[in-house]
């Protein structure tokens, strides 16, 4: 008799669900919009959740009772006091299975390593990390700038804006972001760039952060070393879960999942560097595939099935798909 198995992946913008069978054949795929409890609430992340799951569900024909195991990667689920309330949610939605419930920067973990042991570095509009040991042993940063641990899109344009209003007051160096950003807001000037930006009459977030990467293509010695020290940051988080998991001796994986990293190499050699400082036999993976996938094989591990074996076939299998 065939065998189902999902895996769930929420984030603060979208979310996707995931239904496989024993052989990780693909059946049924959901997408819907955020699914963060600190962005919608709990009432809305019970939405968000049904919504995939139905829609993933219709298309591979079974019902949520049929699933024998499922992963669950989800944002906002930051302490053990997030716990409880999402899997009140996930029983009331109709997943009775054996569950894995992990924070969703986890899943790239077992999305991108055949190993199924060793360190995600996470990086899209913020940043966070978390590990896993031979031991089964769990690694982790906290995942909030607000303790100093950068660095993604938005931490990269906080940087810039201050080397920009550094330039402006003679602090430091002047930078070719400066005109980058007067061009992006049509400021009269650094002067009103800057007040625009105190007062909220002009906006620089982290959508822009491909500007900072074009100026730094372009020659900038400043926006190439904000790039700089935005590696060198996330290496720093990898080298903290290293630590907590004693493997600093062992050739560890360390996957770089997310957006973040599409913007310069400068990126992963900063990292690099900084990592082999503390761990010379690591070996740095950029994340190729969706990180639903990470979901599904802890879905299928959940369910008894030995899931590191099937990473690859799934990958293969979900990227057909995708596109059928």
């Amino acid at each position: 008799m065939r065998k189902y198995f999902l895996g769930v992946d929420t984030g603060a913008t979208k979310s996707h669900a995931l239904i496989v069978d024993e052989n990780a054949t693909p059946l049924g795929f959901g997408s819907g919009g955020a699914g963060n409890w600190e962005v919608i609430g709990w009432d809305g992340i019970e939405i968000t959740l049904n919504e995939i799951l139905q829609d993933a569900c219709q298309q591979a024909k079974i019902k949520p009772s049929q699933i024998l195991g499922a992963g669950f990667g989800l944002a906002g689920l930051d302490w053990e006091e997030d716990r409880a309330p999402h899997l009140n949610i996930i029983r009331k939605i109709g997943i009775s299975s054996p569950i894995n419930l992990v924070n969703d920067a986890f899943i790239g973990l077992p999305a991108g390593t055949d190993a199924g042991w060793g360190i995600v570095v996470s990086a899209g509009t913020s940043c966070n990390c978390y590990g896993r040991n031979q031991q089964g042993q769990i690694g982790r940063v906290i995942g909030a700038s607000f303790f100093g641990e950068y660095a993604g899109a938005g931490e990269l344009i906080g940087r810039a804006k201050q080397a920009v209003a550094h330039a402006w007051t003679r602090r430091a160096s002047s930078t070719k972001l400066t005109e980058a950003f007067l061009n992006l807001t049509n400021a009269e000037n650094p002067a009103d760039l800057l007040a625009g930006l105190m007062r909220d009459k002009y906006h620089i977030g982290a959508e822009h952060a491909p500007l900072v990467f074009q100026v730094a293509d372009a020659g900038d010695e400043v926006a190439q070393e904000l790039i700089r020290w935005a590696g060198y940051e996330l290496g720093e988080l990898a080298k903290a879960v290293i630590r907590q998991l004693d493997v600093a001796e062992d050739e560890v994986d360390i996957v770089l999942a997310g957006s973040f990293y599409k913007g310069s190499p400068i990126i992963q050699e900063k990292m690099a560097e900084n990592i082999h400082t503390l761990a010379p036999k690591a070996n740095l993976i950029r994340l190729e595939t969706s990180p639903v996938v990470g979901a599904t094989l802890l879905g299928m591990e959940a369910g008894g099935i030995d899931a590191p074996l099937l990473r690859r076939v799934l990958t293969e299998k979900l990227a057909h798909f995708e596109t059928s």
